[in-house]
């Protein structure tokens, strides 16, 4: 393994955790979680190996969108901390070997954002062209929205400013326009400002958004977007060398490939991929991996030196819309099949146990997957305690609960009362009695620690993120193998998707004697036969890592 190679590239093999400021810890009593809380919390992402944190906004905002509609890309909303507290947190992470990513949310601001409240104002109003105007709107104003329960247009007649404002998203977001070169230039600044402070890359909000400039009068006259988006990557690469961009980018694997930019991966540096995710969730209704199998052969290579993000839950529902429409509503009859548990028809807004029945074994077999697929590993904050949801709460907010860290009230996130709380905690089995951070410490069955063994066991194989993985071929159809080779290691995974026993027969190795497959989540060894073959028995649900032992290899498993 060349270390100096990983360094350069840290998001080849990160653990990303993302998580919501207001949500996970209050030290000021105010029932919203705040920046000294994440600081005060920073060695439990420590402990359980996070090596890059991800921030939800965290910036000035009127709060209509859970902090998605800004009023100053510059700012640090004073209800969450300051500047200092964000640099002290920053710096607090990177003294325990942690990178700290946040939130690019430029394709629009809020209403109530300086720039807007000027554009409508006035047509000589220096920000009027750093947004979409129309006097009428176009035919096609219905095409494309993207809360169809919240709105019935993408163009929005403004009063004080005499013409219809476009908005990808709700009508109080109005949608900057990024074919204005000092909309261009304005957001350059965000970046660098935000990595002066510290930070080591961000996610993009709703990338393909915030490059279409089809809204824009000339469109057909501009240059190709994804130049915009590789000066962009030029920028911070002048900036600071070793930040990233990851991007949110929910298409076909074909479109989201251009995003990667070309073969030297010049545009994103990772992005999300949601076709997996979405065959995963379908696979797992079928307790049958074939569907993953097949994303997983139709998913191009990424450039050498970018990666995919792979994930089983985010902040926002739980979108299937690349699902057919049948295959959408198996997943929805086995994990969704009341209508308040899906959102938009096209999505789930549950978290990951009670969509499986709290199977702890379930639980560890879907994680362990996570941390063995080809992709840099991503984690919604709760999952490694298997918090649930609350379905009181509206929309996306029911995955938006505070982190559940005691038994005690209000789950340790807060001394306040608990109707001042940021939002609602889950109540029942998921509530913070039955599920918190303080109990399954203690536990060394519990899927926290399960956690932290896969997270301590994929930093430890290079193969899993840096190798050449490949689909292995057997005659089990509820289990998915596969093996990653880098270099002259070779690490083999294998899952059961059914609840029943699996046997199954890998070829693994050229013939010759003395190979040994070890067992690397629990003590053990299976023999590796003179035609190379490994024979594995798995229990229901079972998974096994296993790295090849070869002669003479000198490997600490």
């Amino acid at each position: 393994m060349r270390l100096t190679e990983t360094a350069d590239v840290w998001w080849k093999n990160a653990v990303v955790y993302c998580l919501d400021v207001e949500t996970f810890f209050d030290t000021d009593g105010d029932g919203r979680g705040d920046l000294r809380g994440v600081s005060q919390r920073i060695d439990h992402l420590a402990e359980l190996g996070v090596t890059c944190l991800w921030l939800m906004p965290f910036y000035p905002t009127p709060d209509r969108d859970d902090g998605y509609d800004i009023t100053d890309f510059y700012g640090v909303d004073p209800r969450l901390g300051s500047h200092g507290e964000l640099v002290e947190l920053i710096t607090l992470a990177q003294d325990r070997g942690m990178r700290v990513i946040a939130d690019l949310v430029v394709n629009h601001t809020s209403d109530q954002h300086p720039w807007f409240q000027s554009a409508r104002a006035s047509r000589q109003s220096p920000y009027r062209d750093w947004y979409v105007w129309r006097d009428e709107p176009p035919p096609d104003a219905d095409k494309g929205i993207v809360f169809p329960d919240q709105e019935k247009s993408l163009w929005e007649y403004d009063e004080q400013a005499g013409q219809y404002y476009l908005h990808r998203f709700y009508k109080h977001q109005p949608d900057l326009d990024i074919a204005n070169p000092e909309v261009r230039e304005e957001i350059q600044r965000v970046i660098g400002f935000w990595l002066q402070l510290g930070l080591s890359g961000f996610r993009v909000d709703a990338v393909p958004f915030l490059l279409d400039t089809a809204g824009a009068l000339d469109a057909a006259d501009l240059p190709d977007p994804h130049d915009y988006l590789r000066d962009l990557r030029a920028f911070m690469a002048r900036r600071h060398g070793g930040a990233m961009l990851l991007g949110e980018v929910n298409l076909p694997y074909k479109d989201v490939r251009r995003f990667f930019g070309d073969e030297d991966g010049d545009e994103l540096t990772m992005c999300f991929d949601f076709i997996g995710m979405q065959k995963l969730y379908l696979s797992l209704a079928r307790s049958d991996p074939a569907e993953l199998v097949k994303s997983l052969r139709e998913r191009p290579d990424p450039p050498e030196e970018a990666q995919w993000g792979t994930f089983v839950r985010n902040h926002d529902e739980l979108t299937l819309d690349k699902l057919t429409d049948e295959e959408r509503q198996e997943v929805f009859d086995a994990f969704g099949p009341e209508e308040s548990m899906q959102l938009y028809g096209r999505g789930l807004r549950r978290r990951l146990p009670p969509m499986l029945g709290n199977d702890l074994r379930r639980l560890k077999m879907a994680y362990s997957l996570l941390f063995s697929l080809p992709g840099t590993p991503v984690l919604f904050y709760g999952e490694e305690i298997g918090m649930g949801e609350n379905l009181a709460a509206e929309g996306r907010n029911a995955v938006r609960t505070p982190m559940q860290w005691t038994a005690t009230a209000n789950g340790g996130f807060s001394i306040a009362d608990p109707d001042r709380l940021a939002a609602p905690l889950p109540e029942g089995d998921y509530s913070p009695e039955h599920v918190n951070v303080a109990a399954q410490r203690r536990d060394p069955d519990s899927l926290l620690n399960w956690m932290k063994l896969l997270i301590q066991r994929y930093r430890e194989c290079p193969e899993l993120s840096w190798g050449r993985y490949t689909l292995l071929e057997h005659d089990s159809r509820s289990v998915f193998a596969h093996r990653s080779d880098y270099e002259d290691g070779t690490v083999i995974a294998v899952h059961n998707f059914a609840d029943e026993p699996a046997h199954v027969a890998l070829a693994v190795a050229g013939a010759g004697v003395g190979v040994q497959a070890v067992d690397l989540l629990s003590d053990g060894t299976a023999d590796v036969g003179e035609d190379g073959v490994v024979e594995l028995d798995l229990d229901p649900y079972g998974c096994r890592w296993l790295r090849l032992i070869r002669p003479g290899d000198r490997y600490i498993v």
